[in-house]
């Protein structure tokens, strides 16, 4: 049966998978106290004036991605993909997730989100 909510989500995940969706769900939370949580598209989704970033475990890593990331700063060029519009971060342990970049993309993600709205809707 598919999560509904993210505790459920985690659940479902290997041990070293949860512990990184942990940290970066904490991370997610402390740096954007209004976000809310869901799970929509098989994932673990953030919102504030719609999405602005996800965690989605997979085999070898768990994604830390950003709806709008092509049109975020890149500290310390953490972020990867060549998409149109989103950009993620591909995390392998707790150990590599660079704490203080994640928290300033969050930032900017939900600022971004705040000023031109929803990143779902069609404008």
């Amino acid at each position: 049966m598919a999560a509904k909510t993210v505790d459920e989500y985690i659940s479902g995940l290997e041990n070293w998978q949860a512990e990184i969706v942990v940290a970066a769900r904490q991370l997610i939370l402390e740096s954007a106290p209004d976000a809310k949580e869901s799970i929509k598209w098989a994932q673990s989704v953030f919102e504030a004036n719609g999405p602005f970033c996800y965690i989605k475990a997979f085999k070898k890593h768990v994604n830390f991605g950003f709806w709008r990331g092509a049109e975020l700063p890149n500290p310390g060029g953490i972020l990867q993909g060549t998409g149109e519009k989103m950009r993620h971060v591909s995390l392998s342990s707790t150990q590599a997730m660079q704490t203080q970049y994640l928290q300033a993309l969050v930032q900017a993600a939900v600022d971004l989100d705040r000023v031109q709205g929803d990143p779902t809707k069609r404008s």
